[in-house]
């Protein structure tokens, strides 16, 4: 529940923005206490008397309002909240969150808060994908600001694809996860989980039988002990959890400049699997049956994300690999792990027998061997949750 929360809640001018009016009436069914600011734009879409009613408060509108202003009220505003979001984040006040400008009500209170700030983006697909989005985007996380979404699905403008406001109780599970209560509040937790898919051509590729439905419990048992996660996963089985945010890749590289972006980290919990390898000559039509012979393959090495965090200058403080190994014995999954804790130079290793007769990967359970330089635990053969569980709390009480 949220009693006694202050949310000050930024609506910013985008189709969503009718979305927000839904997202105060349910705050405040928690017990929160919402004060609204609309943006020019956002008046578009919302009045201030529909926002008003569910806030049952005041709604701020006017930088140079001179009631409010003559005791600086914006100054007040900001840090009078326990967590100032905005929904919908249009391209265009991301960009203005990100150049630092200050230039209406919204943009001054968000630049002038010393309190927490999520996001929760909404645009045209274009618009989301476009390269000044993404690197606003990354300048946004890398300030700290927690991002909500987007979504993947139809949208107002007739087109489909990322850019859809989060559903309202996704976002406000990512709130209510931020004032959770547990051993991980304050510690940002970096989860990678998934396959990565190497193109061949534009419709074949390369990938691996990773569900992410680990990483996916992983992520969900630390958001549940407080954490504030990052979540990058390639194209899982397994939707992501409510509550954390989400940075969907595809391939290796990717993935390691979103691990990148989403440093620096308290811990970071490397559960996805990376394709080991890429085609290097890959097609950028697809590859024809023509009688001519094979089509040559030439591979490269992909990077090697658990050994780069763990031996950079934004080294978190623990780092957690994964190894997925095959052998006639537990005996080799565990001297392959342990060499590769060496070799990587990560805190600890969560190693697994993937063999196809252990169903493990794809299944929704696992059998894993916690090796860290104090030795070699095994743990017993449990569902994916309770793993999860285990490791989370683990890794909470290292932290401590």
């Amino acid at each position: 529940m949220l009693t006694d929360r202050r949310i000050l809640l930024v609506i910013g001018g985008g189709i969503a923005a009718f979305k927000s009016l839904d997202l105060i009436r349910r705050l405040r069914e928690r017990g929160a206490t919402v004060t609204p600011v609309l943006t020019r734009a956002a008046e578009e879409f919302v009045t201030p008397l529909s926002a008003s009613a569910l806030a049952a408060s005041k709604v701020y509108r006017d930088l140079f309002d001179l009631t409010d202003e003559a005791e600086m009220g914006h100054i007040e505003l900001s840090r009078a909240a326990d967590l100032v979001v905005v929904c919908p984040a249009t391209a265009n006040l991301m960009g203005r969150m990100a150049a630092g400008l200050a230039d209406d009500l919204a943009t001054t209170l968000l630049m002038a808060t010393d309190k927490p700030v999520m996001i929760v983006p909404a645009m045209n697909v274009r618009m989301w994908e476009h390269p000044a989005t993404q690197r606003n985007l990354a300048t946004l996380r890398g300030d700290g600001i927690k991002v909500v979404g987007p979504d993947e699905g139809p949208m107002a403008c007739g087109e489909f694809g990322p850019g859809r406001l989060a559903e309202i109780p996704d976002v406000l599970a990512a709130i209510e996860a931020h004032f959770a209560d547990g051993p991980l509040a304050g510690r940002h937790v970096l989860v990678t989980s998934g396959p990565t898919h190497e193109p061949i051509d534009p419709v074949r590729y390369i990938a691996n039988r990773s569900s992410g439905a680990q990483g996916t419990a992983i992520a969900a048992a630390l958001r549940d002990l407080g954490g504030r996660v990052s979540f990058v996963t390639g194209p899982a089985d397994v939707a992501p959890p409510d509550g954390v945010d989400v940075i969907r890749v595809q391939t290796a590289e990717e993935m390691r400049y979103a691990v990148e972006a989403a440093l620096p980290a308290d811990v970071a919990i490397m559960a996805a699997a990376v394709a080991d390898w890429r085609v290097e000559n890959a097609s950028a039509a697809k590859m024809k049956k023509d009688g001519k012979g094979l089509p040559v393959l030439e591979f490269a090495e992909n990077p090697d994300i658990l050994a780069t965090v763990s031996k950079g200058d934004r080294r978190p403080a623990l780092v957690v690999g994964f190894a997925a190994e095959t052998g006639d014995a537990a005996g080799d999954v565990v001297t392959h792990a342990t060499a590769k804790r060496a070799r990587k130079g990560c805190d600890w290793i969560v190693a697994n027998d993937v063999s196809p007769a252990t169903g493990i990967m794809g299944g929704t359970e696992n059998a894993v061997t916690l090796i860290t330089e104090a030795g070699v635990e095994p743990w017993p053969r449990l569902s994916k949750t309770e793993t999860a569980r285990r490791l989370a709390q683990r890794i909470a009480e290292a932290l401590a």
